[in-house]
């Protein structure tokens, strides 16, 4: 059949350029060490950032919650599908960026890619709106510029004055910064504080995606608005409760009238089975945690591990990328280089994946490190070890 003539070309293309991704199957409960095919291996390529999927007090309270209220709603959050453990937890997480937002209101969302379509979608709905780009956001940021009606411009990465210059030419009625906070191929962190004085200078909505700073970031672990010490109503914050929060969805964060106007016309919001509410009510013991002792003390063991990493690790030729975050990129270039390197590390019994386009840009195939809390000293002192002898096998 031709139809199926022509994919399987275009699936031996991928192979051939050494693109082709591949799954595997984990037997094990998300933690740094797995079960893999009935092997052991240590994993560092998990967003479970604090440790927390598998948190006995979390999965206790999921457990409970499935209890409490099933397993799954049965409609959408507009039918019956809202229920107490929804209503809970976004009080809750209004309640985290408060400091950041006046009259801060939170609505959930089943995925992060849903909620950052929902955001651009409601938002930049209007033909006389105009988005303006970070040109390393995540792919449901650009996937949602693109649904939306707006014209959309690309500024380059970290750039606040080529974004100036473009905010400044614009007359559209509507203006749209769009950007992640943590970047998540990179790791670095977005110029937050420069960007939302564009934003209030030229009347602008800075749309935040801190899919990797909730958890991690601020004193209380309430992400990067936080960290950064901002205020202000242009805000629009998205973070994801699956990664560091240990669990699943999402929610957004700004002013009870953004919040609303997403219920009203928020496709991806209105027309989808909003999530078990036990996945809510564990949530809400995910926050109890991230914002109590435990979590600092998560994030503080964290913090060193990264410091160490980034003081021990020698990887030239590659380049280790600037970051401070849990993700710790190591630049390889070529993708049959990167997965060798990944090859060669799986192979000692590590798992870090080897990253390439169109994820990340041709030429700039990567290891991704990511750190977690759960792991140990010795843990990582394996990956060091590791990394500095494959450094001396490099082509």
């Amino acid at each position: 059949m031709k139809l199926i003539a022509d994919l399987e070309q275009r699936l031996r293309g991928l192979d051939a350029a050494s693109l082709t991704r591949r799954r595997r199957t984990v037997a094990t409960a998300c933690a740094p060490r797995l079960e893999i095919d009935g092997r052991p291996l240590l994993a560092f390529c998990s967003n479970d950032y604090l440790g927390l999927a598998a948190h006995p007090a979390v999965v206790a309270a999921l457990r409970e919650g499935a209890t409490l209220y099933g397993a799954g709603s049965g409609a959408s959050h507009l039918i019956s599908g809202h229920g107490r453990a929804h209503a809970l937890l976004e009080e809750r997480l209004a309640a985290t960026q408060a400091a950041s937002i006046p009259d801060a209101r939170a609505l959930t969302f089943s995925t992060g890619y849903m909620a950052n379509l929902a955001i651009l979608t409601a938002l930049g709905g209007d033909a006389d709106c105009a988005m303006f780009c970070e040109s390393l956001n995540h792919a449901s940021l650009i996937d949602g510029a693109r649904l939306a009606r707006a014209a959309v411009s690309v500024y380059p990465h970290a750039d606040t004055a080529a974004l100036a210059v473009q905010l400044a030419a614009s007359t559209a009625g509507t203006k749209i910064v769009v950007t992640d906070s943590v970047f998540s191929m990179d790791g670095d962190l977005a110029p937050l504080a420069a960007l939302l004085a564009l934003c209030e200078r030229h009347h602008a909505w800075l749309v935040v995606d801190d899919a990797h700073g909730f958890g991690t970031l601020g004193k209380h672990g309430h992400g990067a608005l936080a960290q950064a010490g901002l205020h202000s109503p242009n805000l629009v914050y998205m973070g994801t409760l699956g990664k560091a929060a240990g669990v699943a969805g999402a929610f957004v964060a700004a002013h009870a009238s953004v919040i609303e106007w997403l219920i009203q016309r928020a496709r991806p919001y209105i027309y989808t089975t909003a999530a078990p509410p036990a996945l809510a009510h564990a949530l809400l013991a995910s926050l109890d945690i991230i914002e109590g002792p435990e979590g600092a003390s998560r994030r503080a063991h964290l913090d060193a591990l990264i410091g160490r990493f980034r003081r021990d690790v020698k990887v030239a030729p590659w380049t280790l990328g600037l970051s401070a975050t849990a993700i710790q990129p190591i630049i390889i270039g070529d993708n049959d280089a990167a997965l060798r390197a990944g090859a060669g590390l799986y192979g000692r019994g590590l798992w870090v994946p080897a990253i390439r386009p169109p994820t990340v840009a041709a030429g700039t195939a990567r290891l991704r490190v990511t750190l977690s809390a759960a792991h140990t000293d010795d843990d990582l002192a394996q990956l060091i070890g590791a990394l500095n002898d494959l450094e001396r096998c490099a082509p």
